[in-house]
Order: C-alpha cells, then structure tokens, then sequence
C-alpha cells in the first residue's frame, strides 16, 4: 500500500522569485491526487521539493517520520527510494535500448541477478503495453511510447509513492484516454500513493481522487475532487472552463483594472450553469477494485460537515445508492 505524504508549509523561492509559498496538503496513501495550475506555477518545483531534489526554505515533507527537506542527506536517499519519479518527456537515455533505460534503476540500486532483472522489465514493460518494443531506441518510438516507458522505468522499483510530471504533454486527445487509464489500472493493481502534475482538464476530470490548484505563488485549495470540480474560486472557474475572463492572463496574472472592468461587463457564456462532474474512470475489466476507494469515502464522509454545500451535495450524489456505509445526511439547513 502506498504512504501517506504530508506537506506542512512549504516555501521556495529562486533567488528573489518567490516560486511558492505556505503549501500545506496530505497526500492521501494509495490515492490519486492531481495538482492543477497555469503554466508557470511552479508545478514541477513542487515534485522536485517533495522527493528532496529541491530544497524548499521552510516547511516539512514528512514521509514515514522521514522530513524530506530537513532530516539528514542518508535518511533523504533512502526514502527517495520508495518514490517512482515520471519525468515530462520520459527523459530516457537516447542510447539505451529501452529494455536498458528501465532496468536501469535495478542495475544502479540493487544487486539483483540480470536473470530477475530481466523478469522485473518484462513484467514492466507488459503492464505498460510496450511488449515488443523492448530493443527500440527512444529515438525509433512515438513520444507517447517513450512515455510509457518513462512509466515503467518508474515502477522497477516497486514505489510506494509515484510522481508523474506532466505525463499528458505532447499526447494527442485519445494517447491522453489511454494514459489516464493506465494510471487508474496502475492504482488498482499496486495501490501506490500517486500525484500527477497536469494542466490537461480530460485527466483532471477523470483521474483523481484528490485535487488541488497552484496560483499567484500559492495553494488555492486542495481536497477530495468535487471540491475543486464544484468551486466558485474565480481562478479555478475559469481554469476548469478554459475562459479568458477570470484572474489568469497571458503571460501572468491580471491587474484589478483588468479584472474590475471583467467583472463590470457581461457574464461569460456559460459561467452561470452548474459544472457537470464526469464519474471518475475505473479499472479496466479483469482487474481488482482500487483499495483506495473504500478508505477515500470512509475520509471524504467524515469530513463532509466541513466542505462547501455544492462539494457535499456533489459528494452525496457520488456515493448515493454504492455499496458501503449509508451516507450521513446533512439536512436542508447544512
């Protein structure tokens, strides 16, 4: 089962750049999360700070009593090991055969006999769908292809907890389909913590479990998905709705007069219907259940006297009528 991550007020900057600051979340273990943002948020700075790549200037990631930015360097290397780490382009050796690029963390971090390498792989590289292709060179494949392999590289080593940095970038519309099932198909057959860094709506809407958002160097919120899906935040609105009108510009944020002149002119079309939330995907047939399912409602119920009345309305239609534990009503004055 994967490991629960806590973040407790995280802060980077570069330099004078304050990238972001005061992050608080908990990833949840052997959930789904997914990180939204504009580009330019500082999305991948984020992963690279909870697997001890960066070091942020304050704050925790704490990790089975492990503190990625401040315990010692030893403890860090050790717990990096349970991360699988997705890189945006696969970042695979260009003259590696791909059979090499993903036996590459065994060769490098394990003593293991090249006969169980070659096991570990195969396994791998089938459950990515790449049998076949084990002796191509990344040049010879399709980006999507280098994908997956990227992917497979980043489960050899059997983590607990799986980063993946913009896994949709370069993807055509049904690649993207076909990814957000792999990453759901993955959660159910090994129940590894996940967080997946996108700013593609298709994998946003059908992937996770849990959603968060960066904006203007901060966390505008983080939860079970209906919370974002549901929320009236304009930044998350207009992300969520891919509008021009709202608090994200072009090259960066807007100025109040930009947004106050928005704001005195006609509604958006659309802006006032409610947002529909699609069911969140399922694991392909012949494979278990997800274990998270179950823990997620049994947290996301006891939690939803606290949520907004549109997350909680959204969250009651969700687990109406599924097996488990009733759903608490929360009465029409809620």
């Amino acid at each position: 089962m994967g490991i629960e991550v806590v973040v407790e007020g995280l802060t980077k900057s570069f330099g004078r750049q304050e990238i972001w600051q005061d992050v608080s979340l908990t990833l949840p273990a052997g959930e789904v999360s997914v990180m939204l943002g504009p580009s330019g948020t500082g999305k991948t700075v984020f992963l690279k700070s909870l697997i001890g790549l960066l070091k942020p200037e304050r704050g925790r990631v704490l990790i089975n009593g492990v503190d990625m930015v401040n315990s010692p360097e030893r403890d860090i290397y050790e717990t990096r090991k349970m991360f699988g780490l997705m890189f945006q382009d696969g970042a695979l050796f260009g003259s590696m055969s791909l059979f090499d690029n993903i036996a590459f963390p065994l060769r490098e971090h394990t003593r293991k006999k090249e006969s169980e390498i070659r096991r570990i792989v195969m396994e791998r590289i089938e459950v990515v769908g790449l049998l076949g292709a084990e002796g191509k060179l990344p040049g010879e494949i399709s980006g999507g292809m280098r994908k997956r392999a990227g992917l497979a590289r980043a489960l050899v080593l059997d983590p607990q907890i799986i980063l993946c940095d913009e896994p949709d970038s370069g993807l055509d519309p049904v690649r993207t389909a076909y990814l957000s099932q792999l990453l759901i198909d993955l959660n159910a057959q090994i129940d590894a913590t996940m967080l997946i860094v996108t700013h593609n709506l298709d994998i946003a809407a059908t992937v996770p479990d849990n959603m968060g958002m960066l904006f203007r160097r901060e966390l505008v919120t983080f939860g079970p998905r209906e919370v974002l899906l549901t929320s009236e935040e304009p930044v998350v609105a207009q992300f969520l709705a891919g509008r021009r009108e709202g608090p994200i510009g072009m090259s960066e944020e807007k100025d109040a007069a930009t947004l106050a002149a928005e704001a005195a002119g006609p509604r958006p079309a659309g802006a006032d219907l409610p947002r529909e939330i699609v069911p969140q995907l399922e694991p392909s047939p012949g494979l278990p259940p997800r274990r998270a399912v179950t823990r997620r409602r049994e947290r996301v119920l006891g939690m939803l006297d606290r949520l907004p009345p549109a997350a909680r309305e959204a969250i009651e239609r969700t687990y109406a009528g599924a097996p488990g534990p009733a759903v608490p009503s929360t009465g029409s004055g809620a």
